[in-house]
């Protein structure tokens, strides 16, 4: 059974930063990939970045490379996304999923969604 809790939303300024937290209850976290969407009201969950079980390999969406960082501590069970150099098109709500398999750009390719955390980025 699946159970991720995201945390560290909330209202920032244009070009501020904020780190969202992922703690999850899986069973070998540490051998599992991960990934961060986010989603408008009224659209499709959007993919972010995507981790796999080390911090090695990592995958961003266009629209956040270079400003987003994903990393992970399997010591923890928790997986993180530093947002940085934000933007008003950054607000959404954020969840975390756990990848099982096919396309990890895709959200049907996730299950174990948390229940997102409000990031709002104000000009």
């Amino acid at each position: 059974q699946v159970h991720l809790i995201e945390s560290g939303g909330g209202l920032v300024q244009t070009g501020g930063s904020l780190r969202l937290s992922c703690a999850a209850s899986i069973d070998a976290f540490a051998t599992t990939a991960m990934a961060w969407f986010r989603q408008v009201s009224g659209k499709e969950r959007e993919f972010v970045s995507r981790i796999g079980w080390n911090n090695a390999t990592t995958h961003y969406a266009d629209s956040v490379e270079g400003r987003f960082t994903i990393f992970r501590d399997n010591a923890k069970n928790t997986v993180y996304l530093q947002m940085n150099d934000l933007k008003s098109e950054d607000t959404a709500v954020y969840y975390c999923a756990v990848y099982r398999w096919g396309n990890f750009y895709t959200a049907s390719s996730y299950d174990g969604w948390g229940q997102g955390t409000q990031v709002t980025v104000s000009s």
